[in-house]
């Protein structure tokens, strides 16, 4: 480091009339290690610039030069980081900052300190230097190298002492005296000398001179110590006087304490005392109400609510601090408590009696109800117990336990009241269902549970009759739990409707209505439950105590809003059950009615959820729903059994299958109950699963058919299906109706080139042979030169079939297509019309032949093609 200062001090400073004090190795914070040099340096002329250059070694590396300087007045801030740990980092605060790391802390610690006494000797503005060792500043620069550097210039800094300003001016004045001062120093100096003499002569002169006023000064100090020691004495005595002021003042000052506390204090008793009269006294009209209010009467029933009302303001005051070790409160609450007590159990004594009267009451109106398909109207009920919502809300907030236990017993007692309304109403349902009590019996019915005891025989096989009438065939896909569908008709499945309408409508105002009362009443909350809080299969019983609070505290919101639901379920328990049995009823009467109850049942469910998704009557509704849905898929699933049992005569013709027709009225009766419905979607699965089990039962029943050509059994059958498609426009449909029109037609071109097959045969025989010499590669023109296929030959075998054994011929094919075509279909016409058109199409084949293979010959067929369309239109109208 000596080295390097050497270095800069011969070729950068001195140069310059600069001398180098203190040097530090620094780079620059936070960035790639490029080291340079700060110099603290001073100008050798007068007057003295002290300033901080920077100098970097050059690029090449030969020699160092200097890149920036600043003058020590501008620095303002030396930052030194930490004054106590060691730390080579510090900031040097110019026209902006710049942070530098030292190569070690000595260095930096050095030059901070050449900084600091440069700042003490040159400038007036002191710099300010932060987290700086005190000791630091103090201390002299240590021994070393860093001594060598400054030692020569610090004893020429302690010599010289700047004059001020007014030292400079009067120098400057004495100059301005004497002409020679600059020319001749000696001369000057000399000068000063004598003048220097002279004053300090006259000096001393005057100090002599003024002796005798000294003494008088003397003596009038003497004077003026004695008067103040009289004014000493006054003050002490005034103070001796003031100090029993003070006493009598003090003792007036806290006598006037005493009395202000002491008002004060009254003040504040007075309006504790004002509080807890206005807080803790509760009127006598209230009291005699509590004790003995009539709850019958609504105006007992008003004033009972007003003094509870009152009462509980009173036991819910915040008492301040201390007010509860007072023994006249304890006493008013403990009265307050006992008249909590006293009216709690006589309101819920009244209250249950309530409750046991107006079951009675409800059940003696059920006899008027059990004719007609009605339910017994609770508004009156709900309507009396209303007036004493406010009291059990104040019950709920006072004595939860009591009102649990008047929640309780009011589903107990209504929970029966309503089993035997809602039994009682279904059993008129299902007695309407049937027709007769008689009916009743017939299947199955029990008492008012409504389970259908009834033995459920095997489905009966299907089978094919010779008979046209498909009303006439064997059971049908209605044939469900011994009722054949001749026993049923639009009329029985429309009254059907109509009372599981009735049933669903009379349900649910009921359910509502009950549930909207419960919620007045027990002041719960109804709107936006939590959905799947609670299953339908816990029981209310079973589930409520682990959920509500058997310390008498009310239940959280959430547990309210499930606390409808849980007694929605254990008041009407009956209702689920009852609509399976009727659901149950419903579908054994006839299997179809299941389409019914879904419409049904499916609207009630979205108009429930609408109202509230997570409600008792839409939770029900949705497991009903789920039976129902069963039962429907259920019923798909039977028609498609039976198709698959279906055997058919081996005596008869086949013609339309049963299932093929039912099909037809499962989907015109489908249609008109599923217009405009929710649940189109599910018919929609319904009728491809069904179209598909037609299609393929169809298929089956052709491949085993004996006495109907499987072609015949096809073409009916779908051509049935497709105009039944074709008729009723369902769309999810237009597939399968686009492939039963193909399956007609291909079946339909199969039966008639099956069934017509080669009317002349022996004609056919010879063109054949003709066609496999021309195949063979004999001209068309030189087969009339084979003797087997002369011209002559050819003659023969035309004379073989003149007119009237090809209408003999076509009059026999006719009577075979009538035996193997179903009347009802009415497809004769449409067939013999294609068997027409395929004998045409032969006989131009035939004659085609003969033009190119017999030119010139005159050979023809004896019989013309308009003789073909009158033979065919005389047989058709002779049949």
């Amino acid at each position: 480091m000596t080295a390097i200062k050497h270095a800069l001090q011969r070729d950068i400073f001195t140069p310059n009339d600069e001398r180098l004090l203190s040097i530090v190795n620094v780079c620059k914070a936070g960035k790639k290690k490029k080291n340079c040099f700060l110099c603290a340096t001073v100008t050798t002329e007068r007057p003295v610039q002290v300033k901080v250059v920077k100098v970097k070694k050059s690029d090449k590396g030969d020699f160092y030069k200097r890149q920036i300087a600043w003058t020590l007045r501008d620095l303002a801030v030396v930052d030194a980081k930490d004054a106590i740990k060691e730390n080579p980092e510090f900031d040097l605060h110019f026209e902006k900052i710049y942070k530098w790391v030292a190569s070690s802390t000595a260095e930096k610690n050095a030059f901070i300190s050449c900084i600091w006494k440069l700042n003490q000797r040159y400038l007036r503005k002191k710099i300010d230097f932060v987290n700086v060792s005190s000791q630091l500043l103090e201390e002299s620069v240590p021994s070393g190298e860093n001594q060598s550097v400054t030692g020569g210039d610090e004893e020429a800094v302690d010599e010289y002492q700047e004059l001020n300003a007014r030292e400079e001016q009067d120098i400057e004045i004495m100059m301005e005296g004497c002409e020679y001062a600059i020319s001749n120093a000696e001369a000057f100096a000399e000068r000063l000398s004598r003048e220097l003499q002279v004053l300090d002569g006259a000096n001393i002169q005057s100090i002599m001179a003024s002796e005798k006023q000294v003494n008088i000064l003397m003596k009038l100090l003497d004077e003026a110590l004695k008067e103040v020691d009289q004014i000493e004495l006054k003050l002490s005595s005034y103070e001796e006087m003031l100090q029993s002021v003070k006493e009598q003042m003090d003792q007036i000052s806290e006598s006037n304490h005493l009395i202000h506390l002491s008002n004060t204090n009254n003040v504040k008793l007075l309006s504790e005392i004002e509080f807890l009269v206005n807080h803790l006294d509760l009127a006598k009209g209230h009291i005699k109400a509590l004790q003995e209010g009539d709850l019958a009467s609504s105006r007992g029933i008003e004033a009972c609510t007003n003094a509870a009302d009152a009462l509980l303001q009173c036991m819910n005051v915040a008492l301040r601090p201390g007010h509860d070790m007072l023994l006249a409160v304890k006493q008013q609450q403990q009265r307050f408590s006992d008249l909590r007590e006293h009216f709690a159990r006589r309101l819920a004594s009244h209250l249950n009696n309530v409750f046991v009267q107006q079951g009675h009451d409800q059940s003696s109106t059920l006899a008027q109800h059990s004719v007609e398909l009605t339910l017994p109207n609770h508004h009156p009920f709900h309507r009396d117990l209303l007036r004493y919502a406010k009291l059990m809300e104040w019950l709920k907030s006072t004595d939860y336990g009591k009102y649990e236990g008047l929640t309780k017993n009011y589903m107990d007692y209504l929970s029966r009241l309503y089993e035997r309304e809602i039994k009682d109403f279904f059993e008129v349902a299902k007695i309407k269902m049937t027709g007769t009590t008689k009916e009743s019996k017939k299947f199955g019915l029990h008492g008012s549970s409504g389970k259908l005891t009834g033995s459920t025989s095997s489905l009966n096989k299907l089978s094919v009759q010779s008979s046209g009438n498909r009303r006439s065939q064997s059971s049908s896909l209605l044939d469900m739990g011994n009722m054949s569908a001749s026993d049923l008709d639009v009329a029985d499945r429309t009254k059907f409707d109509k009372i599981f309408e009735q049933v669903l409508s009379e349900l649910e105002p009921l359910c509502l209505a009950e549930q909207d009362f419960i919620s007045k009443f027990f002041k719960l909350q109804q709107h936006q439950s939590m959905p799947g809080t609670m299953t339908e299969a816990e029981d209310l019983d079973g589930g409520t105590s682990s959920r509500q609070h058997n310390s008498g505290t009310p239940l959280p919101v959430s547990s309210e809003k499930d606390m409808i639901r849980q007694m929605m379920i254990k008041i009407f328990r009956c209702i689920e059950p009852e609509l399976n049995n009727l659901i149950a009823l419903g579908d054994k009467i006839d299997s179809f009615n299941s389409l019914y109850m879904l419409v049904k049942m499916s609207h009630h469910v979205w108009t429930a959820q609408n109202v509230d998704p997570a409600s008792f009557l839409s939770t029900t509704l949705g497991n009903v729903l789920v039976t129902v849905k069963r039962n429907f898929d259920k019923c798909i699933s039977n028609q498609i059994r039976q198709m698959e049992e279906v055997k058919i005569s081996k005596k008869s013709k086949v013609g339309i299958l049963p299932f093929v027709a039912e099909f037809e009225e499962f989907a015109g009766l489908a249609e008109s109950i599923f217009k405009n419905a929710e649940r189109r979607g599910d018919l929609d699965k319904a009728y491809t699963k069904l179209i598909r089990g037609v299609f393929v039962n169809v298929e089956k029943v052709a491949n085993e058919s004996q006495k109907t050509p499987r072609d015949v059994v096809m073409m009916e059958n779908f051509h049935h299906i497709f105009a039944t498609l074709s008729r009723l426009k369902i769309s999810c449909l237009e597939a399968e109706k686009k492939e039963a029109k193909q399956k007609y037609t291909d079946h339909l071109q199969s039966y008639v080139i099956y069934s017509l097959g080669q009317p002349l045969e022996k004609l056919n025989h010879f063109f054949e042979g003709v066609e496999a010499r021309v195949a063979q590669g004999i001209r068309e023109e030189e087969v009339s030169y084979q003797l087997a296929f002369n011209k002559q030959e050819l003659r023969k075998v035309i004379k073989e079939y003149p007119g009237k054994e090809v209408k003999k011929g076509l009059d026999n094919l006719y009577k075979k297509v009538d035996k193997h075509l179903c009347e009802e279909e009415n497809l004769l016409q449409v067939v013999w019309h294609s068997m027409q058109d395929e004998f045409i199409r032969q006989y131009k084949h035939f004659e085609g032949l003969i033009a190119r293979c017999y030119p010139g010959s005159g050979v023809t067929m004896e019989f013309t093609i308009q003789d073909i369309l009158d033979y065919c239109s005389s047989i058709a109208q002779s049949h």
